[in-house]
């Protein structure tokens, strides 16, 4: 069978790398990537570190405003999905990449698989929010990684073809964390010591488009009693230097250029805690037993914080600095809500079946 997998932006090439592997075994699958990250460093190293096929289109698309990006993106996708004539279209997560294929294989009544279906964090001013609600409703095969996805989607109304298999995502962690180990020399390129420091990423619209969210971030920072490094996302970079923040920065924090996905996971196995927006670090971290501040005001992710592995602390500099620097308990048992690293393999007998 013909599968046409979308995808545009870093989490999405981890999460497709397990599934991918699996079903070149017995399907053919064309890969479109949108280009939504398009320097090499956040996306082509990842296609090699991860041992999957370069994408067969590169849409090229880069950034611009939601409309904008959404829309090229759909315009294109539709042309691709017509002439390849896929039987099935897998999207991933919840970016501009996903609703745009999501929608472009509806309109042409397409089957489309959701991997990571049933996601919410009930704020909708985050776009990712109207992308994964809009997602789930057009798909014909949901996949949820955890009992609390399901839950969401049983309170929509969505009941059909919905299936817990675990996340993608800790398929990956799992493969790659023994590799980055002997492999990865970014500890002593960048002059760290195990459980030595603090790994930030920090690029989310809410935390670098206002200049005091991004300012009291820098400044919690400098306050951390071990230090912090930072990959630097594009826009991160281009907003410190817009808000004058740049100098500050770069005498407070270790800031480093970003780094491919075996150095990252590296990173994250080696800090002694993470401090981080994104939505998927979260996880990488609790699937690395490293502990997460997570400066937002919700997570996707309630399990890693009911648990304990997890706290969330908006931009607000005293919580980001308690956090920061308080003794982290993590004696409890850890839980495993996202399954035991095998969703791929259930992704692909599902697919099969259907």
């Amino acid at each position: 069978m013909k599968i046409a997998t979308i995808v545009g932006a870093r989490p999405q090439f981890i999460k497709m790398a397990p599934l991918s592997r699996e079903l070149k075994r017995s399907h053919e699958e064309v890969i479109i990537h949108t280009g939504q990250h398009y320097d090499h460093e956040m996306d082509g190293i990842f296609f090699e570190e991860l041992n999957i096929a370069e994408p067969d289109y590169n849409l090229g698309v880069g950034s611009g405003s939601h409309g904008y990006q959404t829309g090229e993106m759909l315009k294109k996708i539709e042309e691709i999905l017509i002439d390849e004539e896929p039987k099935l279209v897998i999207v991933y997560g919840d970016t501009n990449s996903t609703i745009a294929g999501a929608l472009a294989a509806s309109k042409l009544h397409i089957k489309i698989a959701h991997v990571e279906a049933g996601l919410r964090s009930f704020n909708r001013d985050m776009p990712e929010e109207i992308n994964r609600i809009v997602t789930d409703h057009v798909c014909n095969l949901l996949f949820a990684p955890s009992e609390t996805a399901v839950e969401h989607l049983k309170n929509e109304g969505v009941l059909d073809d919905v299936h817990l298999v675990g996340d993608l995502m800790y398929d990956a962690i799992l493969w790659a964390r023994d590799i980055a180990k002997e492999k990865s020399d970014v500890l002593e390129k960048v002059g760290l010591k195990e459980n030595q420091y603090i790994l930030s990423t920090v690029h989310r619209p809410s935390n670098t488009d206002k200049k005091e969210n991004l300012e009291s971030i820098i400044n919690a920072f400098a306050d951390a009693k071990l230090s912090v490094v930072l990959p630097i996302h594009p826009r991160t970079r281009k907003r410190l230097k817009e808000f004058d923040l740049w100098e500050t920065a770069k005498e407070s924090i270790k800031i480093i250029d970003p780094v491919g996905y075996l150095d990252f996971v590296r990173l994250i196995d080696g800090a002694e805690r993470v401090a981080t927006d994104s939505g998927g670090i979260q996880k990488e971290a609790f699937f690395l037993d490293t502990p997460c501040v997570t400066m937002r005001e919700e997570t996707e992710w309630v399990e890693t914080v009911e648990c304990g592995w997890n706290v969330l602390v908006g931009s607000d500099f005293d919580k980001i600095v308690y956090e920061l620097n308080k003794d982290w308990d993590v004696s409890p048992p850890k839980p495993s809500p996202y399954g035991n690293g095998d969703a791929a393999l259930s992704i692909y007998s599902i697919i099969n079946n259907y």
